[in-house]
């Protein structure tokens, strides 16, 4: 065999070389590609990401606050008693100045029983005065009487002690002294801080009736409907002869010299509202902007709708501003000043622990746990865990793991 290789001639071996170069380029190029096949499937299977740069600035918070106009008032007005109607006096889109007669019940019947009750109390007022003057001729009487006796009974009973009379006559004066006695006290005896009781009794019936008359009085003025405030009629369900029903309503007055807008935000937004804040409120229906203030904000949450209220006062409405008219506005408040914060999709929240993909120099992640601060609409404090100039991963977070390389398509 080796004989033969040697014996072969040159032209053969020129051809065995040639033949063992293309085998080994062959090879040699296949052993590029799947290496380029292989970084090509390593970048294909790299997480795409964009990041955006840690920086220090002031850390703001934008409030969207939206609601309705309501007017400084809305009141329901009702008649206190059930009553035939007599006259109407206001309809509807009429303005009324506080005071003004709004409606009259019928009042015949209610006149006659307060003239009654006026008489009857006037009676027993005089009967109240006779008492009193009876009494007190009878107390003077009395005393009077129990005086003169009692002088009577002491001079009798000196005179016993010298002789001058007997047993009987003076027996005779004492009984007559007892019974002077005993009937003016019981007359005096019924005085109780400067007036006797019989006297006290005829005056409180006529106190009573009285207060019975006043009481009717002001039956009858309730039972005269009036506007408690200036404002328009904006509902009327009243005409003369129907029958009034206690607690029905009759009518509604608005007040729309002042006009509110009335809002609702969240607990967040509600811990940094204050009163005195200066907005600018649109009026979609109008197509126009009016000046407003903040006037409260709710110091408690509402149980049922769980947000809190907030009244915006507009400055100079007119005429043309109704109540239950969409307004909006907005507010924008100084959260802190130079300080760090990351957008919300920035921070992810596992088993309790909140963190950030940090991107590093040669282009793999880091996962870092941070402190969080303060919250807006759309970005979160960051009291620790990264530092001014560093990048945080905004995107394609849950396919990370820390020291993952990744490819970022905008800063």
């Amino acid at each position: 065999m080796h004989h033969q290789f040697i014996s072969m001639t040159k032209r053969q071996k020129w051809a065995a070389g040639g033949i063992c170069f293309l085998l080994l380029a062959a090879a040699l190029y296949f052993y590029m590609g799947l290496e380029k096949e292989n970084v090509r499937k390593v970048r294909r299977n790299m997480p795409v990401v964009q990041v955006q740069e840690v920086v220090r600035a002031d850390m703001g918070r934008h409030i969207i606050l939206s609601g309705q106009t309501v007017a400084d008032a809305s009141i329901n007005l009702a008649p206190k008693y059930s009553g035939r109607i007599a006259a109407v006096y206001a309809d509807l889109g009429d303005w009324v100045e506080e005071g003004q007669v709004l409606m009259i019940q019928e009042l015949e019947d209610l006149d006659i029983s307060i003239a009654q009750n006026a008489a009857a109390a006037g009676a027993a007022r005089a009967d109240a005065r006779e008492t009193a003057a009876t009494y007190n001729a009878n107390i003077i009487s009395k005393k009077n009487a129990y005086e003169l006796v009692s002088a009577k009974y002491e001079r009798q009973k000196y005179l016993f002690s010298i002789g001058a009379i007997s047993q009987d006559t003076l027996d005779s004066v004492e009984a007559e002294y007892s019974a002077a006695k005993a009937a003016y006290e019981m007359l005096a005896n019924q005085q109780a801080g400067g007036m006797a009781a019989a006297i006290e009794s005829k005056e409180l019936t006529a106190v009573k009736q009285e207060h019975v008359t006043e009481a009717l009085e002001k039956q009858r003025a309730d039972m005269i409907l009036r506007a408690p405030r200036s404002g328009v009629i904006a509902y009327r369900n009243a005409e003369a002869g129907a029958l009034a029903a206690a607690g029905t309503k009759a009518f509604t007055l608005v007040d729309n010299g002042h006009i509110n807008v009335d809002c609702t935000i969240g607990e967040n937004d509600a811990a940094v509202l204050q009163t005195g804040m200066v907005v600018n409120v649109t009026i979609d229906a109008l197509g126009r902007d009016f000046a407003g203030k903040i006037i409260f904000v709710s110091p408690a949450m509402d149980d049922d709708s769980k947000s809190y209220r907030v009244r915006i006062s507009l400055e100079n409405p007119d005429s043309t501003i109704k109540a239950g008219l969409f307004a909006h506005t907005a507010v924008d408040i100084l959260q802190r000043p130079q300080t760090i914060f990351v957008p919300q999709a920035a921070v992810l929240v596992r088993n309790g622990e909140q963190y950030v993909f940090v991107l590093r120099e040669d282009g793999t992640v880091e996962r870092r746990l941070v402190k969080i601060g303060l919250l807006n609409d759309e970005a979160e404090e960051i009291l620790e865990g990264l530092t001014e100039g560093e990048k945080v991963v905004l995107t394609n977070q849950d396919k990370l793991q820390d020291g993952m390389k990744v490819k970022v398509t905008e800063e």
